[in-house]
């Protein structure tokens, strides 16, 4: 799908969006029910001969794998093509890199998507005796969904191409933009010579029969591989990379995950919300209250001539400040009544 955007055609973007949902979502839903039939395992390499006791599943997840890998007139096919042959029909060299770039891409599609169809149904059994023998096909519930995605993943691309990347096509009116510079491209790639047509079908079969091969007739060399001491023991260092899914993880935990974690605890977490918005905010707030009351509270001696005194204080300063000489008094220009109320107000206060 981001293949075909980088080349400008949209409309294939979508077809191809729009076909993937039924593959793949066959795909996904035929591994639940898988997990649902072993009892809740998800190791593949603890499973084998399921074809004999979930052989719907078998046949829905083969279609899906098909139809993934663009075997020829299945929903993939009509859409991942289309994409690679519009690639080659660029003429160029970033366009005839893409192409190829795709087409092996689609030899590792086809190569692990049968290595999980062998591994899972074929080779035998390398799970619990157990739970093999009580595997069995989900209920209908599980099973009609997979019934409907199994036919879209072989129909669908069929009966929609045509109205999707057919030249001249109505079918999203003016919803889709493309310049003209990269319009040509849906035409030319009409055209390409048969052979370019060809390639990626012939690469997926290619990755396909090689995943068979491979785990049933030459599984020993990948023991063999694996517990390699020979040189400085490259085959097993590139065995453990690759199984560490070329240590993706690691890199992305050390360089992204961790320095992010990092700073967010010791910026926004520690600084800033343990900090300034902890003493700015509702911590600071009834620090300061409490810190006040306190303080107010130590007023309260408990002896008679420290109020007495407080008083006479209180009531000299009040005297002085509402004078009602304008020239004396800082509240002079109230009148009598205003000033008699608030003077009061103030005794009260100061009193209590």
């Amino acid at each position: 799908m981001v293949f075909a955007a980088g080349l400008s055609n949209y409309s294939a973007s979508l077809f191809h969006l729009f076909n993937h949902g039924f593959f793949k979502a066959g795909l996904f839903l035929s591994a639940g029910s898988i997990i649902h039939a072993v009892g809740d395992e998800q190791d593949m390499r603890k499973y084998g001969a399921l074809i004999k006791s979930l052989p719907f599943t078998y046949s829905v997840m083969l279609i899906a794998s098909l139809s993934l890998m663009g075997f020829p007139f299945l929903t993939g096919f009509y859409s991942k093509d289309a994409i690679l042959e519009l690639a080659y029909a660029k003429y160029s060299i970033d366009g005839t890199f893409a192409h190829w770039l795709g087409t092996i891409s689609a030899l590792f599609t086809a190569f692990y998507s049968f290595r999980l169809i062998y591994l899972t149904f074929i080779t035998d059994n390398n799970g619990s005796q157990n739970v093999f023998k009580h595997a069995h096909e989900s209920p209908w519930q599980m099973s009609l969904p997979l019934g409907f995605l199994a036919l879209g993943s072989i129909f669908v691309g069929y009966l929609f191409r045509d109205a999707i990347l057919g030249l001249g096509t109505p079918f999203f009116g003016n919803s889709i933009f493309i310049l003209p510079s990269n319009s040509d491209s849906m035409i030319d790639a009409e055209f390409i010579d048969t052979l370019y047509k060809w390639i990626p079908v012939i690469f997926s079969m290619t990755g396909a029969l090689l995943a068979f091969i491979l785990y049933h007739t030459m599984g020993h060399l990948l023991v063999q591989l694996k517990l390699s001491k020979i040189g400085p023991a490259a085959p097993q260092t590139i065995y453990i990379f690759l199984s560490n899914k070329w240590n993706f993880n690691q890199v992305y935990n050390n360089l992204i995950g961790r320095p992010i974690f990092n700073m967010g605890h010791e910026i926004t977490y520690k600084t800033l919300d343990r900090g300034y918005i902890e003493i700015l905010g509702p911590l600071g707030v009834s620090k300061g209250v409490s810190e006040l009351t306190k303080q107010a509270s130590s007023l309260q001696s408990g002896w008679i001539y420290n109020y007495a005194f407080t008083i006479f204080a209180s009531a000299t300063i009040i005297i002085l400040l509402i004078s009602p000489n304008t020239t004396d008094g800082i509240f002079g220009s109230l009148n009598s009544y205003g000033a008699d109320l608030l003077t009061g107000l103030i005794a009260f206060i100061m009193l209590l």
